[in-house]
């Protein structure tokens, strides 16, 4: 028993230790994507000091790297089991399941830990700012889409739509690729539109006639 728990112990430290050596050895290429990535967010959140924001741009770009680590890792992973001929395809399904469960679990890890390490550096406001620069800004863009199209929502229904939104984000922010995080923002706004149908909206009908609003708008301004 001793014995197993000292091999355990081994195998932890050289786990880490390989860990950070392939954080070390990332291509420096994408430490500078990762960087400009960060910086850019945190530009707009205009925090009037330099020191707060290195840190916080420092805090962003390695939440960017860590979640490729997971995800690299991941797919590096599923695609040996894909791979392996001498598994049935029940087994494969059944591996790769569990490769996915497991990143999302260490995933869901890192989201914590991120957003504790940023709430040490920013107030909550500025967090979300956060949040909306990882994902594009598609929350603030579809709240006002939806009240621009359907203006006579009841406060129930904007709340509903707000958080449904919310809770989007939070899996858009960890999220590998923009196809993803607009994929999560696609799933939950079907929901919301569901929802809706389901409190009335023909919402065929209702986009169809904000478009041709929208599209008169934007003749006016430009005084056609």
């Amino acid at each position: 028993m001793r014995l197993n728990k000292i091999n355990a112990g081994l195998l932890s430290i050289v786990f880490a230790f390989s860990t950070l050596n392939a954080q070390q050895h990332l291509d420096p290429e994408y430490i500078k994507v990762t960087n400009e990535r960060a910086a850019k967010i945190v530009v707009k959140l205009d925090l009037k000091n330099d020191a707060k924001e290195k840190a916080v741009s420092n805090i962003i770009a390695q939440q960017f790297r860590d979640l490729t680590e997971i995800q690299d890792g991941r797919d590096a992973e599923i695609k040996k089991v894909k791979e392996d001929t001498s598994l049935a395809k029940e087994k494969q399904n059944e591996k790769i399941d569990k490769l996915k469960a497991n990143a999302d679990k260490s995933i869901a890890k890192l989201h914590k830990s991120y957003l504790k390490k940023l709430g040490k550096e920013l107030p909550e406001e500025k967090i979300t700012e956060v949040k909306d620069g990882m994902t594009y800004g598609v929350l603030p863009i579809t709240v006002v889409a939806y009240n621009d199209m359907l203006p006579n929502l009841t406060t129930e229904q904007k709340e509903y739509i707000y958080k449904a939104l919310v809770e989007a984000r939070e899996h858009a922010m960890d999220a590998g690729s923009s196809k993803e995080k607009h994929g999560w923002f696609g799933k939950y706004k079907g929901r919301i539109n569901n929802y809706l149908s389901k409190q009335g909206y023909d919402l065929n009908k209702e986009s169809k006639d904000w478009h041709e609003r929208v599209e008169q708008r934007e003749k006016a301004k430009s005084g056609q």
